[in-house]
């Protein structure tokens, strides 16, 4: 591992969220991690389609016959909108494409399948204004990166247009966190915890809602037809053994599917690459490689 990464490390206390944290505290935290400021170079409108709010980011490395469609992240409950706005700013530069944010609505005010629908919504009206489904690639991270999943399978059953392909990163595939990575964890990871997933999944799902669904736990979705996936997921993150299972259940049903376990990192560590880990930047450049066999170079 890299010496920049090894100080992050050692400048890491402790962990950032709890379990037990009331639902005000947890937003608290993940919106002091996000909601960074993007560049003056970096072109930002907001829209809507589909009856949803959504953000077009555009960085001079744009494409705009490419198009990353962003699920972003934030446990369901935060950091929508102006929060992620930074981040599709740092996913457009090495994809070299115009990202897509949804800004799909937030638990536990809108319960699932809110956040489902909204994504699925704007992808639908994005298709229906003309941009070539082949042309969008999804991309998720964290919590979103089970909302993409689970948008492919919806998608899917109801034989729309689906994009060209579709990344995670360090995607929560199983609301339960019923893996050994999450169950007995190998190191601490500060940026998430077997017991904050699921406090957040029921937050997200509702008291009454079930986390074993599969559009809200796409680890047990049927996955057959969907476009080429690539799961990426740091060794430490407690997601690792969601995506290995997801990856073995895509690979089954004929999906082609790359799994990428890489060695040492949190959960959420791509993310990093503006606080220079060059690990995190050299993982999304893997990722970026791999699209251009689908989206176009």
């Amino acid at each position: 591992m890299s010496r920049e990464y090894d100080a992050l490390l050692e400048a890491l206390a402790g962990p950032v969220f709890h379990g037990d944290d009331p639902l005000e505290v947890a937003r608290e935290k993940l919106e002091a991690v996000h909601g960074h400021p993007v560049a003056d170079e970096t072109r930002v409108e907001w829209t809507e389609l589909g009856g949803v709010p959504c953000a077009w980011v555009d960085t001079p490395e744009s494409d705009p016959e490419r198009v990353l469609f962003l699920c972003h992240g934030g446990a369901f409950v935060a950091a929508g909108g102006d929060g992620y706005l930074f981040y599709a700013e740092m996913l457009a530069r090495p994809f070299g494409a115009r990202v897509l944010l949804v800004d799909y609505r937030l638990a536990p005010d809108h319960r699932f399948p809110a956040a489902l629908d909204d994504c699925v919504a704007a992808f639908r009206a994005l298709v229906d204004s003309g941009v070539p489904p082949a042309r969008v690639g999804f991309i998720g991270d964290s919590c979103g990166g089970g909302l993409a999943i689970a948008s492919l399978v919806k998608l899917r059953a109801s034989a729309g247009p689906l994009p060209g392909c579709a990344a995670t990163l360090g995607g929560w595939f199983d609301l339960e966190a019923e893996g050994d990575a999450a169950r007995k964890p190998i190191s601490l990871d500060p940026f998430a915890n077997r017991d904050f997933v699921r406090a957040r999944g029921l937050d997200y799902v509702g008291p009454d809602g079930d986390v074993r669904d599969p559009l809200a736990s796409p680890v047990h979705a049927p996955l057959e037809g969907l476009p080429p996936l690539f799961l990426q997921v740091g060794q430490v993150d407690l997601t690792r053994d969601d995506a290995v299972a997801l990856a073995a259940r895509a690979g089954r049903a004929g999906v082609d599917v790359t799994l990428e376990v890489v060695p040492g990192m949190l959960h959420g560590f791509q993310g990093l690459v503006n606080a220079g880990i060059p690990e995190a930047r050299e993982a999304l450049e893997r990722i970026a490689a791999w699209t251009r066999r689908y989206m176009g170079s």
